[in-house]
């Protein structure tokens, strides 16, 4: 039986979500299923469905997050009134996604919900990567996959942020962008970008680049529909700074934070050294502990990838420069640490579906870069369900010790890979090593100008044999 393109779609779906659901019940630290920012969302999301408002203090009172964190609480938050009013210091959206699911069947449910979501969002890709960038459907079937089953994106497909909706929303914005537009599209396309920054301020670039692109698109066809869009857009963003001061005391959400009593800008940092953080670019690459490729190797085919986007004049490609290099770029010098309490590659999710596409696209054309990428995938998806065993059976969090994992093949990577947590002599020269590799790597694009234009007769044949299998 030949699969159509919905069965694709429909089969990426189902494995992201099945691969997602490994982990609903491992343990983010010791003794507590959940922990960090995200009993926050939960309990916003508890009290919108039960009293209809985000006071969680009613909540912390009662303790209501003890099914799902038995531990103290970092509370995040403080009293904003004389009736002792808290107010998590994050946006509403999540809860409000989360709010009916965490009211049926509580916190699983609520990352049942995340999972069901991550599996749009990987749809959502591969239908993208195959209408707006011609993609072959069984190639991209097999990359998208598995990307998404491989770490980031499985990992914060169960765990409460706002990550994989935002880059559901994202790579949407993408879909319309690069689509021809008409009123119907671009109401969507508010929507969309109205969305990002009530799941978090800091995606504001993001959305900002998808207007930016579609303005710059279709602004001699469609001035007028634009010009009423951008004026929704700005209402909206009226409406949005008016709602954040009136309920949260400030323009943004971290004005009722414990954290940042001295100003809610403290959320970039105090004294923030911009020239400092400039090493993130790399870091977040290459770290070993926080870096992309420490648990998907095949990201290290993301520059090649992107250089790859300009050579070979890839149709729509401009939409997935702007946006991962905008969202590379906040991780990089706007956000407080490329290393927190959380799972890796956190700050970059958002933008990783563009990644994803580009990656494809290279893995389409270049018959090396397609195994590699295949199998350093079915690495990292060994290395997830490892963690996530060792997560729920004792031996491992999500947070505290995950870098303390026994998997060899992260073992070994972080041996040749950079510390970016202790940048001495040793780190500087991995550091510079792994560039130059990744130069060469993009050179090697350019030795053969006819063969990269053409798909391997050979390859596509073995790969629709084993969609078909």
């Amino acid at each position: 039986m030949r699969l159509t393109t919905k069965m694709k779609i429909v089969l990426v779906a189902a494995s992201t979500f099945l691969f997602a659901m490994i982990a609903i019940n491992a343990r983010a630290t010791y003794g507590a299923k959940i922990s960090v920012d995200e009993p926050q969302y939960l309990l916003s999301a508890l009290s919108l469905i039960e009293d209809g408002d985000l006071d969680i203090s009613d909540e912390l009172d009662e303790q209501r997050y003890w099914t799902y964190h038995p531990l103290k609480l970092n509370q995040q938050t403080i009293d904003l009134n004389e009736d002792g009013q808290r107010i998590s210091p994050h946006d509403p959206l999540l809860p409000a996604l989360l709010a009916v699911p965490i009211g049926i069947g509580g916190w699983v449910a609520a990352k049942v919900a995340l999972a069901l979501i991550a599996s749009l969002t990987a749809a959502v890709t591969l239908w993208v990567a195959i209408r707006r960038f011609e993609v072959s459907e069984n190639i991209a079937t097999v990359i998208i996959g598995l990307c998404f089953a491989s770490p980031p994106m499985t990992a914060y497909a169960t765990q409460v942020y706002p990550e994989m909706p935002a880059a559901l929303c994202l790579i949407t914005g993408i879909g319309l962008a690069t689509s021809n537009l008409d009123r119907t599209k671009l109401l969507w396309l508010s929507v969309v970008v109205t969305a990002l920054p009530w799941l978090s301020v800091k995606y504001v670039p993001v959305a900002a680049m998808l207007v930016l692109y579609s303005g710059a698109r279709y602004w001699k066809k469609e001035k007028k529909d634009l010009l009423i869009a951008c004026t929704v857009l700005l209402i909206s963003g009226l409406v949005y700074l008016f709602v954040h001061k009136r309920i949260y005391g400030g323009w943004t959400v971290y004005a009722s934070g414990d954290h940042f009593v001295n100003g809610e800008f403290e959320v970039v940092g105090r004294n923030p050294n911009f020239f400092a953080r400039t090493r993130r670019l790399t870091g977040l690459l290459f770290d070993q502990g926080f870096g992309l490729i420490a648990w998907a190797p095949f990201y290290f085919a993301l520059i090649p990838s992107f250089i790859a986007l300009v050579k070979w004049r890839v149709k729509n490609s401009s939409i997935l420069w702007l946006t991962a290099a905008t969202g590379w770029s906040v991780a990089t010098w706007v956000a407080l640490t490329m290393h927190g309490w959380w799972w890796p590659g956190r700050q970059l999710v958002i933008v990783l579906p563009a990644v994803i596409i580009a990656i494809t696209l290279l893995a389409e054309r270049k018959k090396i870069w397609r195994w590699f990428i295949c199998t350093s995938a079915v690495s990292a998806i060994t290395g997830w369900i490892w963690l996530a065993i060792e997560s729920q059976t004792g031996n491992r969090t999500l947070v505290v010790d995950f870098e303390e994992m026994p998997y060899p093949i992260y073992r070994f990577i972080r041996l040749i890979f950079p510390n970016f947590r202790d940048f001495g002599t040793k780190a500087t020269l991995l550091n510079a090593l792994w560039i130059a590799l990744s130069c060469l790597a993009t050179l090697a694009l350019f030795k053969n100008k006819d063969q990269s234009e053409v798909i391997s007769i050979q390859a596509e044949e073995a790969t629709d044999s084993f969609i078909e299998s």
